[in-house]
């Protein structure tokens, strides 16, 4: 069994956006309808207790709480005060208590009370934003239908620059093909974000991304070979890399790509959408659900459902249920193609919600991600440059011949 070390926390289950590409409220599972838009303090409490009683029992000395949505910023200040209070005294002395907070942005602007209140206790802000205004505003639009790029660009700011730079975490982005790749970098950058996000949209075999609709599961080429279908996604995130890593300077941090070089390297990396790390992290829904990651709602009705809540069960309990201990096998939990590619200790076999395929055996998720030539594609592009840049660094370095 692996402990839990991440614990994201619904605490708001609605949004003042109304994104086209949502995976909370656009896709299969649609479960967020029946639950409480706000999660109440007894739920905050018991679990904050649980937590702490988890990080107890398995010997952790550091936990690491995210704070979501919908938009957690609509629970207002006071009501954030509190429950941050609630979770630093549960961790008092039990283990180091880091927290995170994933927003829009535009809470940030319209409540004036809401960053002191996060400076208080320390809480890290991800804030989303999809490059340019005309990107941003084509996807992640407020209900009646005005874009939120300047809201957003608004909020950046408080962030970027002056005394809330230390809580500033970061950038997430979802790759949009339409977008000009090199073009959404530099926007991004624009912000002076210390790490970027970026995602390849949600999708599966059976609702697959933009752009993947014709695609069909093929054997993985080998390394270096032409891959064998399109692989826009890769394209795309080609130009990002190569324009990130030629920089006469280092802007910014960009997480795939460092966990991919990592890798490459004989690191680990902590991420869900590369690696064979087991899974770690457990989400507790506003009314006390415990569930998976919210990535599995683009699979079906349920799919993150784990049947169990924090009034009944314990994290421990969770960490036991076969739905999590199926997502830390490794390479034993890879379907077979993936298991025998030689690229599978990077790839990880991909997000395991995009590897969900209805007519997959064993199981529905036995198969390749759908993003897999692109990821193949990807990871040896990678190779390919640290490869020839160590091979040179090595020449400049040998020692001459006496």
């Amino acid at each position: 069994m692996v402990p839990f070390r991440q614990f994201l926390l619904k605490i708001h289950s609605r949004c003042n956006l109304a994104c086209d590409y949502c995976y909370v409220y656009e896709s299969a599972d649609q479960s967020w309808r029946d639950r409480p838009r706000v999660m109440d303090p007894r739920t905050v409490r018991r679990t904050a207790a649980l937590i702490a009683g988890h990080a107890r029992d398995h010997g952790l000395g550091e936990v690491h709480v995210v704070l979501h949505g919908g938009e957690p910023l609509l629970v207002g200040a006071a009501r954030l005060d509190a429950l941050l209070g609630v979770l630093a005294d549960a961790l008092d002395g039990v283990a180091d208590l880091r927290l995170t907070l994933q927003t829009n942005g535009l809470r940030l602007v319209e409540d004036p009370a809401l960053l002191p209140v996060l400076a208080r206790h320390g809480v890290r802000i991800g804030v989303s934003l999809d490059g340019t205004a005309a990107t941003h505003d084509r996807h992640r639009r407020r209900p009646d239908g005005r874009g939120s790029h300047a809201g957003v660009a608004r909020a950046l700011r408080l962030l970027a620059d002056g005394p809330y730079r230390p809580l500033y975490a970061g950038l997430l982005c979802t790759v949009d093909l339409a977008a000009d790749p090199v073009e959404t970098y530099e926007a991004l950058i624009e912000f002076a974000p210390p790490r970027l996000d970026l995602l390849l949209p949600h999708g599966t075999w059976h609702t697959p991304p933009p752009g993947l609709a014709g695609r069909t599961v093929v054997p993985p080429t080998a390394p270096g070979a032409e891959p064998a279908e399109p692989v826009p996604y890769a394209r795309w995130l080609r130009a990002v890399f190569d324009r990130w890593y030629g920089a006469a300077r280092r802007e910014t941090g960009i997480r795939l790509f460092e966990e991919i070089a990592a890798l490459l390297l004989g690191g680990t990396a902590r991420s869900e959408a590369v690696g064979l790390a087991p899974v770690d992290l457990v989400v507790v829904e506003t009314d006390g659900t415990i569930e998976q990651a919210d990535s599995l709602k683009v699979a079906y009705d349920g799919a993150p459902a784990t049947g169990l809540d924090v009034f009944t069960h314990s994290f421990t309990d969770a960490a036991r249920h076969e739905a999590f201990r199926a997502r830390q096998r490794g390479r034993a939990g890879l379907a077979l193609v993936c298991a025998a590619c030689p690229r599978s200790a990077v790839c990880g076999g991909g997000l395991y919600a995009h590897r969900y395929r209805p007519d997959a055996t064993p199981t529905p998720f036995a198969a390749p991600s759908v993003y897999c030539p692109d990821l193949a594609a990807l990871i040896d592009h990678i190779t390919t440059r640290l490869h020839r840049d160590l091979t040179a660094l090595t020449a400049a370095t040998r020692p001459a011949p006496r």
